[in-house]
């Protein structure tokens, strides 16, 4: 027991001292500073109404009128009950953000380093490598912190997977399924999918080794033990798992119900997202090779060269003020890769490379040929349209892979591999340090083979371009300076190309250095650990300096208020109607309006599919009964000095009003067609393939007709109606089968989908009250699989404790 508690105040002073290290990097949180994200402000703008009602009525809406017409909340940060899972996440991310995340990083990884039997030391000194890794860090500066967030338990599923296999299923069960509920709870499928991935990997390894080894048996149980753990940890997100399921079907992320393309030609219509859409983003095979040489394809689309750049002295010499000129090469274009831009290179650290590469060499376990086979298939896949017959194999015919874009992000995979196979070749010096000879000819190749790669791009540089898919516009930007600025931009391009590979050689051959040394009895354990702390750290940090420092850091208010009202918000919130606003600079693709206004746009990376249509079929044609009927007031313009202005739209058809008739179509392509030359006051077009109990088509309206939204909330909409007809009323509301429920004095009626995207409702003769009140029965549903299945989970938690306790004192007493 004392050995025991020995171990456990080792682990709780590591765990302090990732603690220092994350507030230490991210120093200004500790000032009340927050990292200012672009993805973040973007998130402000689209779920302040949601936010802002939570406040007001301790209600939680579940949907939104602010961005793209209205869409439900299920991934704005909605809150479901019973969600403990929230909370358990919550406690461990204790810091303030994004300390929080860099915490998680280290922590998943050394959990992840204690269940393969690392060396705490080096265990820590894994988890330093891992979370300072430089794409973990980006996505940090620009605010993909879901992304982040899954990305730091990845490790920790891991480590619980690989007890199970060791025999430690009691320990196991725990780890894999409170891991499994944190990643799922992380809300990022995506890196969550890419980690199944590489558990398959894993399983095939200790599945061959199982048949070698005829232990199929244990593999079996192991199987078993995880399947039961990875389904109560998911199932505790069943909410929020079955909400998004939903919502996906209902975005751009699910299968369209057109077949045709706004030119009028065959789309291909197919489930999840196109493949040119997915591998827009893909990385160029050369360029992976940034993972060891940091700018050795310029680095970002924005590198802070300064004066020391060739461009500075350039726009200096053309008569270019100072500033000006240091602004400019503050933000140089020197990334020139595949990819439409990057942030900031994947970069994996040169020690930790060399290390990686040592592993291959010298690591005996099995756990090398999951990780080798992990970072090969990663990757590869990494490339993307570059590697074109396994990405559509991929795409075609593996499970859910079309539902992700920008496959330059599998990379993630690598950078959590090669890290703990470094950490395991280290371990594997400190575990078999008899074996001198071994040891000296494993770093002798791997020294000789990363050495030749390096000094091999450094002789055959010249083979390379330097030149980037944005040169042209540049060049053309700049007028008749452009081709001179794009010749300096080149330049210094090959600079940091240069000096970059010259710092990771560097780096190498100090790192191979301590290695000898330790493997000669020059110096000991200790020592060896804090050289490599100090080569990584030395190696990491500068490189995340480049790209997110303690500048990219403001007041907590600007963050919590990242957009300035303009004189245009304040004369719309003059109107106390409601209404749309639509910026047409903004687009579909902007927050701003949203923030302030109702906006028809928005910013999201599942958007919902119906928006969509109506931009890419009518509004960036110019079809003004779109905007009519989607209640756009206002339309953001510009006068002849540039100045923003909101101009009012007298033709925007309110918030609800009664049809004359109803033009019937059998497909959704003749529904959004028909929007076209449709007189969407008097009309409406429905698709009776969806809706086939429709059966009346024409309805009388005269003056005294009318109806009017009396009141508004996110979650219910209240109108009042007269008519002396019985007819149909169109509501300028997003249509949402799977939530949305219509009360006409207070019974439930059917309602229905017309104009491709907006509510319609019959409604009798005479006066009357109706409702529209959001009631997902997924949130119920869902909260109700998310209770018993915590509650299951929890119970069997202390079980297994229970019985770990009761063997163990067995055992002593024994």
């Amino acid at each position: 027991m004392k050995l025991g508690f020995k171990a456990l105040l080792t682990h709780f002073f590591v765990l302090v001292f990732f603690v220092i290290a994350a507030l230490l990097y991210f120093n200004p949180v500790l000032q009340g500073k927050v990292i200012q994200q672009s993805d973040i402000v973007q998130y402000t703008g689209m779920a302040k109404e949601q936010n802002n009602f939570r406040k007001a009525t301790g209600e939680e809406p579940y949907w939104t009128n602010s961005a793209f017409g209205g869409m439900p909340t299920f991934q704005l940060g909605a809150y479901y009950p019973h969600n403990y899972v929230k909370k358990l996440d919550s406690i461990i991310r204790f810091l303030p953000r994004p300390a929080d995340y860099l915490f998680v990083y280290f922590l998943g990884f050394y959990i992840l380093l204690c269940c393969l039997k690392v060396d705490y030391r080096l265990a820590a000194l894994g988890a330093l490598a891992f979370g300072f890794s430089t794409y973990l860090i980006i996505i940090l500066g620009v605010g993909h912190n879901a992304k982040a967030h899954a990305i730091g338990y990845l490790p920790m599923l891991l480590g619980g997977i690989v007890l199970v296999f060791r025999k430690k299923y009691t320990w196991g069960f725990v780890l894999t399924a409170i891991a499994m509920a944190l990643e799922v709870g992380a809300n990022h499928y995506q890196m969550t999918y890419y980690c199944m991935l590489l558990i398959l990997v894993l399983g095939m390894v200790y599945l061959v080794d199982a048949i070698l080894k005829k232990k199929l048996k244990h593999f079996a149980i192991s199987i078993g033990i995880l399947l039961v753990a990875v389904v109560l940890g998911i199932a505790t997100n069943a909410t929020g798992l079955m909400a998004t399921k939903e919502y996906a079907d209902w975005s751009t992320r699910g299968k369209s119900e057109l077949t045709i393309n706004p030119d009028g030609s065959p789309k291909e219509n197919k489930g999840g997202l196109s493949k040119a859409y997915i591998t827009q983003y893909s990385y160029g095979i050369v360029e992976s090779l940034n993972i060891f040489v940091p700018r050795l394809f310029g680095g970002s689309n924005g590198e802070d060269l300064g004066e020391s750049s060739k461009t500075f002295n350039f726009l200096m010499d053309k008569g270019m003020t100072r500033t000006s000129a240091l602004n400019f090469s503050e933000e140089l274009p020197l990334y020139w890769g595949d990819q439409p831009g990057v942030a900031a290179p994947a970069y994996i650290g040169a020690v930790i490379f060399f290390l990686f590469v040592l592993g291959l060499f010298i690591v005996q376990r099995k756990a090398k040929w999951w990780l080798f086979g992990g970072t090969i298939m990663s990757l590869i896949l990494s490339w993307g349209k570059n590697f074109s017959l396994l990405t559509d194999f991929m795409i075609d015919y593996f499970p859910l892979y079309d539902k992700f874009r920008a496959v330059s992000s599998i990379q993630v995979i690598l950078e959590l591999c090669a890290p703990v196979l470094a950490i395991l070749a280290v371990n594997e010096l400190f575990t078999n340090k008899e074996v001198i000879g071994r040891n000296i000819n494993a770093l002798k190749i791997a020294a000789i083979a990363v050495v030749s790669v390096l000094i091999g791009l450094l002789l055959f540089k010249g083979m390379f371009s330097f030149s980037g898919s944005s040169d042209a516009y540049m060049k053309q930007n700049f007028g008749d300076l452009g081709p001179e600025l794009m010749s300096l931009i080149q330049l210094d391009r090959k600079a940091v190309y240069t000096n970059d590979t010259l710092r990771s050689l560097l780096f190498v051959v100090l790192t191979a250095t301590v290695l000898w040394l330790y493997i000669k009895g020059k110096i000991k354990e200790n020592l060896l650990v804090l050289g490599l702390a100090i080569l990584i750290l030395v190696d990491l940090v500068g490189v995340d300096k480049r790209y997110v420092d303690k500048d990219d850091f403001v007041s907590k208010r600007q963050m919590n208020e990242p957009f300035k009202q303009k004189p245009l918000d304040q004369q719309i919130a003059k109107d106390n109607g409601h209404f749309r606003v639509y910026d047409p600079q903004e687009g579909l693709n902007g927050a701003r309006t949203s923030y302030f206004h109702k906006s028809i746009g928005g910013y999201h990376a599942a958007k919902p599919a119906g928006i969509q249509d109506l931009f890419d079929f009518h509004l960036y044609k110019g079809n003004v009964g779109v905007l009519n009927m989607l209640n756009v007031k206002y339309v953001v313009q510009q006068d002849e000095e540039g100045r923003s202005y909101p101009a009012t739209n007298p033709e925007a058809n309110g918030n609800a009003w009664f049809i004359k008739k109803l033009t019937a179509v059998s497909s959704a392509n003749g529904e959004i067609q028909g929007l076209g030359t449709l007189d969407n006051k008097n009309e409406a077009v429905v698709n009776t393939a969806s809706f086939p109990a429709i059966n009346r088509f024409n309805f009388q309206t005269d003056s005294t007709t009318t109806i009017a939204l009396i009141d508004y909330k996110l979650n219910r909409l209240t109108y009042t109606s007269n008519n002396e007809n019985a007819g149909v009323a169109v509501f300028s509301e997003m249509y949402y089968g799977k939530g949305w429920n219509a009360y006409i004095d207070g019974t439930l009626t059917d309602h229905f989908k017309v104009n491709y995207v907006l509510r319609a409702l019959k409604i009798p003769a005479g006066k009357h009250t109706i409702e529209f009140k959001f009631e997902p029965k997924v949130v119920k549903e869902g909260s109700t699989i998310a209770l018993a299945s915590s509650s299951l989970l929890g119970v069997l938690i202390l079980a297994g404790l229970g019985f770990t306790f009761w063997r163990s004192r067995r055992k002593e007493e024994g």
